[in-house]
């Protein structure tokens, strides 16, 4: 028989979350936010097409960078891990939202069409259409200017897959916008 000392914690049990040793000082996080926070924001906006769930996303996206505090090498490393956990935290709204669809869908009558709201510029429309992965590879491609590694630090894909999916997300965005008659017309 084993016997256990009162004061002592259980063997078995699970470990407390492990703080961090040297919490972020409110000056450095301040540097942070004001470096990163616009640039974020955009990007959460452009992924959702919602300004609110992009002041959601943003606000969650720094708990977390606060809260995790994580060992950086440098400001570029620490850009990536922000656009990483941003980019994670939009797939996971996207998801939940998808639940709450089907879910709102099967309790609803067939004949009842939820209503959708208009976006007010047409590629903005063309956009959304597009999945949340083909808008975040073209969002970090083309407005952050980010290269394939960082976009692959960014999005949990390889880095040699990243040419390949920008590929397939830019000629599906073509495809979209010739369908919508937004093309640019070719010279002949």
């Amino acid at each position: 028989m084993v016997a256990f000392a009162l004061d002592a914690p259980f063997p078995f049990a699970r470990p407390s979350r492990r703080q961090p040793d040297h919490p972020m000082n409110e000056a450095k996080f301040d540097a942070l936010y004001r470096r990163t926070a616009g640039k974020v924001w955009s990007y959460l906006y452009r992924l959702t097409g919602d300004a609110s769930i992009a002041d959601d996303l943003l606000q969650k996206t720094f708990f977390r960078v606060l809260r995790s505090n994580p060992t950086v090498a440098d400001d570029d490393h620490m850009r990536r891990y922000i656009y990483k956990t941003a980019t994670n935290l939009a797939f996971d709204h996207f998801r939940e939202t998808k639940r709450e669809r089907a879910y709102a869908a099967a309790s609803q009558r067939s004949d009842v069409r939820p209503e959708t709201t208009e976006l007010r510029h047409d590629m903005m429309r063309v956009f959304a259409e597009l999945k949340p992965q083909e808008r975040a590879l073209l969002w970090l491609a083309h407005v952050e200017e980010s290269n394939h590694d960082e976009i692959a630090d960014a999005l949990g894909v390889k880095s040699k897959s990243v040419r390949v999916l920008l590929f397939r997300a830019r000629k599906r965005l073509g495809e979209l916008l010739a369908k919508k008659g937004l093309a640019p017309e070719v010279a002949r």
